[in-house]
């Protein structure tokens, strides 16, 4: 078994002590003292931050609050009767009136809005530029060392051409550029070889969503004009985007995950 669980291989044969769920949950409930103590010491520029944090913590779950809210208020109409006949278009009014509808309709397209970029895999595991890059000796005494070799699989495009290598900084092997990916669609539980048309972005920075860098989580833009897919207008989508769920330097093929 790994080397790494042996506090769980003891919990198997021995058990828990027995006031560690006590301690536990004190230990969960002074966690907000402690953070509120911290808020109110943090000076300077760390203070600046931890308030710049707590405020964008506050602002996300308000606003999540408030897009999952049921609203099914009811106000008062006047009680005042009108003198003499009433309108037509006012007979069927009640006592009451819901806003329901309209609130969930708001709500829906709240929900839309925010759910239009929910990807597949939200957290991933940061690159380190070694690892992205390989550094290049080059000159006739091996001296200069500008040059970079990218190490991930990288997308160049249909008209690509590579610069001359004086003046070429990062190097894309052929090897590593891909142009194809295996997208599977998640409602129809199918997956299409489709062709790739570019890097959206790259959750490791702009340089290497600049570069074409393909790495696990990066968004990608692959050509459905094959799949058949409309818009409710009835025009033909040609690009969606997807997100790759796999790495693809270790696996040979790029795996993503549309987004629909």
């Amino acid at each position: 078994m790994p080397q790494g669980d042996y506090i769980e291989l003891h919990r198997k044969r021995n058990g828990y002590p027995f006031n560690y769920f006590e301690l536990k949950r004190k230990k969960q409930a002074r966690k907000f003292h402690n953070h509120s103590r911290v808020a109110q010491t943090a000076l300077g520029i760390k203070g600046k931050i931890l308030a710049k944090k707590n405020y964008q913590e506050k602002v996300q779950m308000k606003k999540t609050l408030a897009m999952h809210e049921e609203s099914s208020s009811r106000r008062k109409v006047d009680d005042n009767v009108q003198e003499g006949a009433v309108p037509a278009y006012l007979l069927d009014r009640e006592t009451t009136a819901r806003a329901k509808v309209l609130s969930n309709t708001i709500k829906q397209k709240r929900k839309e809005k925010a759910g239009k970029w929910d990807v597949p895999l939200p957290k991933v595991r940061p690159v380190a530029e070694d690892e992205m890059f390989r550094v290049i000796r080059s000159g006739k005494r091996k001296t200069k060392q500008w040059k970079r070799m990218v190490t991930k699989v990288t997308f160049v495009g249909p008209g690509f051409t590579r610069k001359p290598p004086k003046y070429e900084r990062f190097i894309r092997p052929s090897g590593l550029r891909f142009n194809k990916a295996h997208v599977t669609h998640p409602e129809l539980k199918c997956t299409f070889n489709l062709e790739l048309i570019g890097v959206k972005k790259n959750p490791n920075g702009p340089m290497y969503t600049s570069l074409g860098v393909i790495t696990k989580g990066t968004i990608i833009e692959v050509n459905v004009s094959e799949l058949g897919l409309v818009t409710p207008a009835g025009k033909v989508v040609w690009g969606k985007y997807a997100q790759v769920t796999n790495n693809p330097e270790n696996d040979g093929c790029i795996n993503a995950v549309l987004l629909v």
